[in-house]
Order: structure tokens, then C-alpha cells, then sequence
């Protein structure tokens, strides 16, 4: 089993701080699912962990390696931003063996969702399919620790139904923090769930905290 364990992020913009002391940890095996409204923090959060942004402090630990570095990550970490990922004009099916082992590259192949895929690009999918490539492709890579930032915009509720289930079969071997506004969504497939409100990472127990916060009405 890997940890990997997140402590003192603190990132501002100019005089406005955005996180605040933030604390978190994931096990492979476990989903963790990130809750939070728009301009919360919840990418810039995913972001640090990442290693694409620098926090303004920050302390992120995979097993006993303290990662320092953005390649310091690599086979560590994952990660799937809300925008595009993948190059317009390379086809599909040049692009997942370069995040995928050869097992892996072959199960996407041999997947009914994205064989019909393989031979377009990117500029000739659609918002949902993009998505959909993206997601499956960073899901079935080699790292152990995967992030997800609103994965399932833009797909359909049959295909969200789908990834969810393949993220909680690739859970048995690999730890997920997921980021949503969603709330169910990120509730159903989740292990632990958090709220970043107030620049703060908040462990929410049940649905009474989240209307406590303001983040779900009373009549919920």
C-alpha cells in the first residue's frame, strides 16, 4: 500500500489567499472526493499537488519521498485538468501508449467506448468523447495516485455511470482525489469527502455538514 500525504499548502493572489494550512492524505485502495463551489481553490489545490503550481508553501510526501519537483512525480502521480490534455491532431491511439503500459494500452484498445475512437483526433471529437478519452486514458496510466478535476463534465449519465465504475475498479490498486461541485457525483464512488470552502479543507462525515456549510439547502 502507498500514502500519499499532503500538508501546509498555502497559495495567494496578490493580497487574496486562497488556501489556507491545507491538510490531506490518500492511500492507494481509497477515493477521496473534494467538494467546493466555483473559484474555490479546488483545481489550484490539484494543481500543487501535481506539481504544476507552486504553493506559496507546501509539503507533499509519496510514501517516504518528499517530491520537490514536478518530476519528481512521474509513475507517482496523475493528473486530469478540466482542460484539453491531448494535442488536436494526433490521433487517439498514438496518444494513450504514451501515458499507458502495453497491458493497459491494450484494454483501451480493446474498449467498447473507445475503439470507435482510435483513428480521429482530438479536433474531431466531441466535448463528452474528449472527455471520455481523457479520463480513461489518465485512470488506466501508470501512476499510483490519480487526480481527477470534474471528470465527469460533459458526459452523459449512462458514461458517468461507466467511469465511475472503472474508477472503482482501479481503486483496488490505486488512490484517487477527485474534485467536484457535484454533489452526487462525488459522493457516490467516494471513500472520504471534503469540503474546500473558506480556503480550508473541511472532512465532511454526512450530508448534515454539508448543509451545516452551506453547501447543500436544508431541504436536502
Amino acid at each position: 500500500m502507498s500514502k500519499l500525504h499532503i500538508d501546509s499548502i498555502t497559495k495567494s493572489y496578490g493580497s487574496k489567499k486562497i488556501l489556507q494550512d491545507i491538510y490531506l492524505t490518500c492511500e492507494t485502495g481509497q477515493i477521496v472526493a473534494i467538494l467546493g463551489g466555483t473559484g474555490s481553490g479546488k483545481s489550484m489545490l490539484l494543481q500543487i499537488i501535481f506539481g504544476t503550481m507552486k504553493g506559496d508553501s507546501q509539503f507533499i510526501k509519496f510514501n517516504d519521498e518528499v517530491l520537490t519537483k514536478q518530476s519528481h512525480r512521474r509513475k507517482k502521480i496523475a493528473y486530469l485538468p478540466q482542460q484539453p490534455m491531448f494535442p488536436k491532431n494526433i490521433k487517439i491511439r498514438e496518444m494513450i501508449p504514451l501515458f499507458c503500459n502495453l497491458e493497459n494500452t491494450r484494454n483501451l484498445f480493446n474498449s467498447d467506448l473507445l475503439r470507435p475512437l482510435l483513428d480521429r483526433t482530438t479536433r474531431n471529437l466531441s466535448g463528452g468523447e474528449r472527455k471520455l478519452v481523457e479520463v480513461l486514458t489518465v485512470i488506466h496510466s501508470e501512476a499510483e495516485f490519480i487526480l481527477l478535476d470534474q471528470p465527469y463534465s460533459g458526459l452523459s449519465p449512462i458514461l458517468t455511470e461507466k467511469v465511475m465504475k472503472m474508477i472503482k475498479e482501479a481503486s483496488h490498486d490505486k488512490g484517487f482525489i477527485i474534485s467536484d461541485f457535484m454533489t452526487e457525483s462525488a459522493l457516490e464512488p467516494a471513500d472520504e469527502i471534503y469540503l474546500l470552502k473558506d480556503r480550508s479543507l473541511k472532512h465532511i462525515k454526512d450530508l448534515n455538514e454539508l448543509q451545516q456549510h452551506y453547501y447543500l439547502p436544508k431541504s436536502i
